[in-house]
């Protein structure tokens, strides 16, 4: 019925379909790989894998839009003469609650030197200081919550977009990848949805070209999630617009198993401003030596745990959040005046210029803030390899779940998996599928419309998206119930079909596919969550407020 034309390294699938009425063409981009998402993850694994062959970057908007762009504290390495891999494991064990897998933690953690060094080779330069005795030049490690020594890069408040920056300029000067920029991926190909009997295996992905607004077929046998997580779920996030959980949605979709997604890490400090809505405040600053206190300038923490402002985020942000409902004010403070105006301006520039900007001087009064959802510590079930229970796809990043975060993330140790993982992932990749070597030509059709119409009533999209985030935020944010869960669930399941409907009945746009993730994730977090009858790490309900030994393990969701 059609034949396959190799025109170029990545080379084109030109299909001919004769029927008595029509005849028509059409035509399907073919990689060695297909990455989604262009963050650490994304772009670290891209640069890998063009040394193998063809590279895509597909990407929603523009590349630099990421939450990689947007972390400000850092990344984590042992780097200390005094520190260790057992100490940064052991940390890493203390903040995931009991529910780290210690052996991919272990691994994480004693390849992260080199993963470093790859991110240095590649241009990325981090703050370092000149020791005083030896005149040598070394990394300034700054210290974060949960953290018990300096093992933090960063590159003064702005790591991610130093980071982003660096990877991003050498990916664009290779000749291996090709980003395919405002490309929304609307869902993964698999051999099940194409009807073949073998064993469920990912060919590829659609695609909708945001501008052209029409949707591109992408055929590879290794593609490979990098899509990052999803703030954007709840109404208040440290999140970019980007964050609304496309990869993990697209998986389980396409029947890929899910963990965790109960485990929604709630950053502590987000500045609280009318003006400015998901500002973090990062928690480096608290390294530093800045205490969170209420408006009477008490320090509260050390009521909550004997780490006091450096305790794990869970255990913060959940203070905070009794603090607020205790006292009826909007917001606690966050004080670091300690510091000179000179050292926080070098040190903390970003935060230190917004905040002034306004009106706030940092270093004469405390910082208003309040918790917001910042990471999703569930996501794709996965390996340590970013093996996912699908043949074919790889998850790497916030988008996975490898073991790493547990029940609560540790500060700093996301972009260090992503650097990590992407390595590992590039290796069992093309383990699976050497290069070179000729995969079963799956025949992969063209997209279908159908007889849809344009969204005539954009009102309703926006309307929807809008009770996504504030039910999720009212009933399923920082401390939960099953009552609050039951609720949420019974609204989102008439959400869903409200979704569907919209989904099928009309041409796909942006927006249209963001609401389609976003209700499918928030139905994975509820559902997630009403299984865990206790509170552990980042699931706090006031049902079940013990961590119960008998439930110390991963809640895993299967669609089919």
């Amino acid at each position: 019925m059609g034949f396959w034309q190799a025109v170029s390294p990545v080379f084109t699938c030109c299909w001919f379909i004769k029927t008595e009425e029509l005849t028509f063409f059409f035509s399907i981009k073919t990689y060695d790989f297909i990455v989604i998402g262009s963050g650490i993850s994304g772009l670290s694994f891209a640069l890998r894998a063009a040394k193998f062959g063809t590279v895509a970057v597909v990407t929603k908007q523009e590349a630099m839009t990421t939450n990689t762009a947007w972390a400000q504290g850092g990344i984590c390495c042992v780097k200390a003469k005094n520190d260790s891999f057992a100490e940064h494991t052991a940390d890493t064990l203390g903040a995931g609650a009991g529910l780290c897998d210690e052996e991919v933690v272990s691994t994480i953690v004693s390849e992260g030197p080199e993963a470093i060094q790859e991110l240095i080779d590649w241009g990325v330069k981090f703050d370092s200081s000149v020791d005083p005795e030896t005149g040598e030049e070394t990394l300034d490690l700054g210290r974060e919550g949960g953290h018990s020594k300096r093992r933090i890069l960063h590159a003064k408040d702005t790591t991610g977009r130093e980071i982003e920056t660096k990877l991003l300029a050498e990916a664009r000067e290779n000749d291996q990848i090709e980003f395919l920029e405002f490309h929304f991926a609307i869902d993964l190909i698999t051999t099940k949805k194409l009807g073949y009997a073998s064993p469920p295996r990912c060919v590829g992905v659609y695609a909708l070209n945001v501008k052209t607004e029409k949707v591109v077929t992408l055929r590879s046998d290794r593609v490979i999630l990098c899509t990052g997580g999803s703030g954007r779920v709840y109404l208040y996030t440290t999140n970019p617009d980007v964050a609304t959980g496309d990869g993990v949605a697209m998986a389980w979709r396409a029947g890929v198993d899910i963990a965790n997604m109960e485990f929604v890490q709630f950053h502590p400090t987000c500045l609280y401003h009318h003006e400015v809505k998901s500002f973090l405040i990062t928690e480096a600053m608290r390294g530093e030596g800045a205490e969170l206190i209420d408006k009477d300038g008490r320090q509260f923490m050390k009521e909550y745990d004997e780490r006091g402002s450096l305790a794990p985020r869970d255990i913060v942000a959940r203070a905070i959040d009794q603090e607020i409902k205790k006292t009826g004010g909007p917001c606690v403070f966050l004080d670091i005046t300690h510091q000179s105006k000179e050292y926080i301006a070098d040190r903390f520039p970003n935060i230190y210029e917004t905040c002034l900007d306004l009106g706030i001087d940092i270093s004469k009064e405390p910082i208003p803030v309040v918790p917001a959802a910042h990471y999703q510590c569930g996501g794709v079930a996965t390996d340590v390899n970013g093996i996912t229970s699908m043949q074919g796809l790889w998850a790497v990043g916030e988008v996975a779940c490898t073991g790493l975060h547990g029940a609560n993330r540790l500060a700093s140790n996301s972009l260090l998996e992503g650097a990590v993982v992407s390595a590992r992932a590039l290796e069992a990749c093309v383990k699976t599928f050497p290069a070179g070597d000729e995969v079963e030509l799956i025949e992969l059709p063209e997209w279908e419309s159908g007889a849809v119409s344009d969204v005539d009533e954009l009102v309703v999209i926006y309307h929807n998206w809008d009770e996504i985030r504030r039910l999720m935020w009212d009933y399923v944010s920082i401390v939960r119930t099953t009552k609050r869960l039951q609720r949420a669930a019974t609204r989102l399941h008439n959400l869903q079909n409200e979704v569907q409907e919209f989904y099928w009945n009309f041409r796909v746009t942006a927006d249209l596919l963001e609401l389609r993730n976003l209700v499918e994730l928030a139905t994975l977090i509820v559902d997630s969550a009403a299984r865990r009858k206790e509170s552990r790490g980042a699931h706090f309900t006031l049902d079940y407020p013990n961590s119960e030994s008998n439930l110390r393990e991963n809640t895993v969701i299967s669609k089919f």
